[in-house]
């Protein structure tokens, strides 16, 4: 009977490292995403010398987790690495892009709430952070598909307000209607932002594609600031300000 009890308080699950800090004298609080949702856990004596955790609950570590339910907090027994992901660990704007990444992550979903294809969405995106030369799109790739597997789906193939296939012309993006304005309907909003062909098309295709498409990519330094542009006004419309992480990545990402 003891033995039954002690298999229902240890599970395994899958995980990546979003957030962490330092706590108690040796312990490490982290955010976890997994399949079944984000939730805190702690890593009880990893920062100890000889903590065998310790190498293995890195930011952004994709690994396999060993967990015993606690009281309030659920306890890493055991974490094994997936990936380490190491070029993005050795690249500041990469890291950068990862900040970004856990950060848009974590302010759209709610803890324990179930949704395996979100977290498949996060490692493929971390995935391509680590092996895209232009890492930036990977982060564009990410924000439409995350915008669509939680109901927000930008429309870019038909008319917002119409609902008539867009042409090549259509050179205006209204976050507040979510997507295109065909020529005719572009007044209807007017603060919807301009957006040129090259532009479109981008969004058009990543939205159609897994993230690893973006990277055989090579696109114009002047078509990814446009897409990020138009893609983070429709994130600040939805989150009703910036990511923190934001200002510091535009930084990162205009110096190289």
């Amino acid at each position: 009977m003891a033995t039954s009890s002690m298999r229902e308080r240890v599970y395994r699950s899958e995980a990546v490292i979003l957030r962490r800090s330092d706590v108690a004298e040796a312990d490490r609080l982290l955010l976890i995403a997994t399949p079944t949702g984000k939730r805190w856990v702690i890593a009880k004596g990893a920062r100890k010398m000889k903590s065998r955790l310790a190498g293995h609950i890195e930011l952004f570590t994709h690994a396999q987790m060993m967990l015993a339910v606690g009281r309030n907090l659920d306890i890493v027994t055991q974490s094994q690495i997936v990936n380490a992901f190491p070029v993005l660990r050795a690249d500041l704007t990469r890291l950068g892009c990862g900040y970004y990444i856990a950060e848009l992550y974590d302010r759209l979903t709610t803890e324990a709430e179930e949704n395996p294809p979100l977290f498949r969405l996060l490692v493929e995106a971390l995935t391509s952070l680590d092996r895209s030369p232009l890492p930036e799109l990977a982060l564009r790739s990410f924000e439409l598909h995350l915008l669509h597997l939680l109901g927000y789906r930008p429309q870019l193939h038909r008319c917002v307000v119409c609902d008539e296939l867009l042409t090549p012309e259509a050179d205006r993006y209204s976050p507040a209607l979510g997507g295109v304005l065909c020529p005719r309907d572009r007044a209807a909003d007017p603060s919807a932002l301009p957006m040129n062909e090259a532009t479109f098309r981008l969004l058009r295709y990543l939205q159609s594609q897994p993230v690893a498409a973006s990277e055989e990519l090579r696109i114009s330094a002047t078509t990814r600031r446009e897409a990020a542009e138009l893609l983070r006004a429709s994130l600040r419309h939805l989150l009703e300000r910036d990511l923190k992480s934001a200002d510091f990545l535009d930084h990162l990402l205009s110096s190289r």
